[in-house]
């Protein structure tokens, strides 16, 4: 049976790929920091701070993982995009990575981001579009895919790099855009936007867990773009909430300006995803954005 490592495993995407593992026939062994969860056919859970070598050391001793799945990172809103745990999570990773290969493992697929790219390209590509980014989340993402690929060239570790673009879904941190305009209409409340021109790929989670998946499963080698293809303003999907909530004259189009550095189209060349990796998305934007607005309406309170 193939054994896999998930990191992440109860984060917003990582969640998601539990249940897509196991039904691949992989043998799941998922990482937390609290209390591990419930152990079944096919799922254990581990107790571990990743941060710690010494665990995960330990972690890698008992397990011996073949796949690893690495979506652990600091990753809270407002606040991961400047935070100096970026770089705690770059040395914490390679460290990750090399215990890993020590204890023989074969391929590792981890999470990227789009904050890696030259967003002034609009398009992003994988083999043409610059990787410049302008913020240390993204600069710290970079630093590490380029140590991935450096130690694998050396080890014969097999890896892919999957750069998430916009997600959003069932599970999502209430503060995110889709789920705080879901929230904000539940609850009657009034939400100052910009205009909503700015256009963005977003991709429902469940299909980002898919994407990963089948990734993993995949012989397809670097850095691979996770996203729709397709670039939908912002305005468009507050209004498609709306529409489907009801309360449209809650929302304040113009009450807020659009950031500087904010740009004007940021989507996803996905040919490598679709013609490398034959994945294709289950789930469309409407489909989307009302399996969240029915979540939220079940988990509102605990959220």
């Amino acid at each position: 049976m193939k054994k896999v490592l998930l990191t992440g495993a109860t984060g917003f995407i990582g969640r998601h790929c539990l249940p897509l593992l196991m039904a691949q026939g992989y043998e799941v062994h998922a990482v937390d920091t609290k209390a591990a969860g419930r152990n079944h056919s096919g799922l254990q859970w581990h107790k571990a701070d990743l941060l710690d070598p010494i665990q995960v050391h330990m972690l890698m001793e008992k397990v011996q993982p073949t796949y690893l799945l690495h979506f652990a990172w600091y990753a809270v809103p407002g606040k991961y995009w400047t935070s100096p745990e970026n770089e705690r999570w770059v040395q914490a990773s390679q460290t990750l990575l090399q215990t890993f290969v020590e204890h023989g493992g074969r391929r590792v697929v981890a999470a990227g981001t789009c904050a890696e790219y030259d967003w002034e390209q609009g398009r992003c590509s994988e083999s043409t579009t610059p990787l410049t980014p302008v913020t240390l989340y993204g600069s710290c993402k970079n630093t590490l895919r380029e140590s991935l690929e450096a130690f694998s060239r050396e080890s014969g570790l097999s890896n892919a790099w999957g750069r998430i673009f916009f997600v959003y879904g069932t599970g999502e941190h209430p503060n995110r855009l889709v789920s705080s305009v879901i929230c904000s209409l539940l609850k009657g409340e009034s939400i100052p936007c910009s205009s909503g021109h700015q256009k963005r790929d977003f991709l429902f989670v469940e299909d980002v867990a898919s994407a990963f998946v089948t990734l993993l499963g995949s012989d397809v080698k670097g850095a691979v773009n996770i996203g729709s293809g397709v670039a939908v303003s912002v305005r468009e999907i507050i209004e498609a909430i709306s529409k489907r909530i009801g309360s449209s004259d809650l929302i304040r189009y113009g009450e807020l300006s659009v950031p500087p550095n904010d740009p004007p189209l940021l989507v996803a060349d996905v040919r490598r995803l679709r013609e490398e990796v034959c994945w294709v998305s289950r789930y469309s934007l409407r489909q989307g954005l009302e399996k969240t607005i029915e979540w939220w309406k079940d988990n509102l309170n605990e959220g």
